[in-house]
């Protein structure tokens, strides 16, 4: 199982994660794209050190929200959705170019991925507006109960998935991240090994009820927001390792 991770989060002056601590540890990085958080600068800076450590990367596009960090819901039509991603992707994308690295993949940021997970229009138009774009990029997105019929419908664009599993968030019943308004939907470091144990051994995750949810995942997501969630890396890393 590949570890992920979303970096590039920094603007101007404002910085966001330990980057250069988290990079040597994981295989894919999710890099900003400037609309949620991101410059030209640090999306440069982020690339070059990930091709530095020899880690994937993929475009991290979120809805135009700077100030609230694509952290909320904004309803754009099917035409405005479809641009705003193919303007972050191609910019990610060319810069990537000019330092000889190859994009691979697309994990929406934020609000518009709960909103993709839970609105099937909305999946569908992020999947309609990979399909159109000149590079073959697959689509990363939440391994849920719906693997199946996700799928599906991703086989119609032709567009390959990627499913992610998350160390550090309390699933729902229905197989989505608990809201982080609602009590201990970020886990603490116990239970983000815990889970990730779980998910190594058994393929599946403790939901906030208490029941057991199968989960098929080709790839973990990780945060590194600070210098104790570095260590959870590590560890999770040695983990992945050790199967």
């Amino acid at each position: 199982m590949l570890l992920n991770c979303d970096l590039g989060e920094s603007y101007g002056a404002w910085k966001m994660g330990l980057d250069s601590h988290v990079m040597p540890h994981i295989d894919l990085a999710n890099i900003a794209c400037g609309f949620h958080a991101g410059d030209p600068t640090v999306m440069a800076n982020t690339l070059a050190l990930a091709k530095a450590h020899n880690v994937g990367i993929g475009a991290h596009p979120g809805y135009p929200d700077l100030q609230g960090f694509g952290r909320r819901s904004i309803n754009l039509s099917d035409t405005d959705l479809r641009n705003t991603l193919h303007y972050q992707i191609a910019a990610l994308e060319g810069m990537a170019r000019v330092q000889g690295m190859t994009l691979r993949y697309v994990k929406p940021h934020g609000a518009l991925y709960n909103d993709m997970m839970r609105e099937e229009a909305i999946l569908l138009q992020v999947l309609k507006t990979l399909s159109e774009y000149p590079a073959k990029l697959k689509l990363m997105l939440l391994a849920t109960a719906e693997q199946a019929h996700h799928t599906r419908l991703a086989e119609q664009f032709g567009v390959e998935l990627l499913f992610e599993a998350f160390a550090d968030r309390l699933y729902t019943d229905q197989g989505q991240l608990s809201p982080r308004t609602q009590p201990n939907a970020v886990h603490d470091e116990a239970n983000v090994l815990a889970q990730v144990k779980q998910l190594l051994a058994h393929g599946t995750v403790t939901t906030a009820s208490g029941q057991t949810l199968p989960l098929k995942a080709d790839t973990l997501c990780v945060h590194g927001d600070n210098m104790d969630s570095i260590n959870q890396i590590v560890t999770i890393k040695k983990l992945l390792q050790d199967q």
